[in-house]
């Protein structure tokens, strides 16, 4: 495996909380590489793994010119649509986080963070047919990672289908043992069907 497909993998299995503590498993964190964000092959790096950038040329006038644009992680600047769909996410208004995450993924379609926001969005607004289409698109990027299958398990409780919620939350568990949000999801599913009531 490469370094950087190594690299990758670790920011998106480390980086995977943020959306929903308390219903859904970590998320696609703030630093969660994509392949959009991923640093190219032929950019120079240091040894922290951020991006070298080539001196400035020089303008006209002698004077040396900034780059255009300043290189990072997708997600640095606190008003990108990734971060805008979190903060609208968070505030319970899950049209306008919608917005904001498709226009993330419209943008960068290999950004996983984007589209679990998608999914989950989608999940709040009971769309849950685009909801599984977001949920593919993030697995075809990071694999089936427990968060992910925690996020799909929450998602089937959302639909008050309970077994399939059980299956793929096992699955989680399964592949992370000691993931307290698939732990906490176990025991919503568990007291949800005791107590005959639906997962809000």
């Amino acid at each position: 495996m490469s370094i950087r497909a190594a690299r990758f993998l670790i920011v998106a299995a480390a980086g995977l909380i943020w959306l929903t503590g308390c219903s859904t498993s970590p998320k696609l964190g703030d630093a969660a590489a994509s392949s959009d964000s991923a640093k190219s092959d032929d950019a120079p790096s240091d040894t922290t793994g951020t991006i070298v950038t080539q001196p400035a040329e020089p303008g006209p006038s002698g004077e040396p010119v900034a780059p255009l644009s300043k290189p990072g992680l997708l997600g640095d600047d606190p008003n990108d649509d990734v971060q805008r769909g979190k903060k609208y996410f968070r505030a319970n208004n899950f049209g306008l986080a919608e917005k904001s995450f498709q226009s993330a993924v419209e943008q960068h379609p290999n950004d996983a963070e984007a589209w679990v926001g998608l999914a989950a969005s989608y999940d709040r607004l009971h769309r849950f047919d685009l909801a599984d289409r977001a949920y593919t698109q993030a697995e075809r990027i990071v694999g089936h990672t427990a968060e992910l299958l925690n996020d799909e398990g929450f998602s089937y409780m959302l639909r008050g289908d309970y077994p399939r919620a059980q299956r793929l939350l096992l699955q989680a568990q399964a592949k992370d043992p000691a993931n307290p949000y698939v732990q906490a999801n176990l025991q919503l599913l568990q007291d949800s069907y005791r107590d005959g009531k639906a997962v809000q």
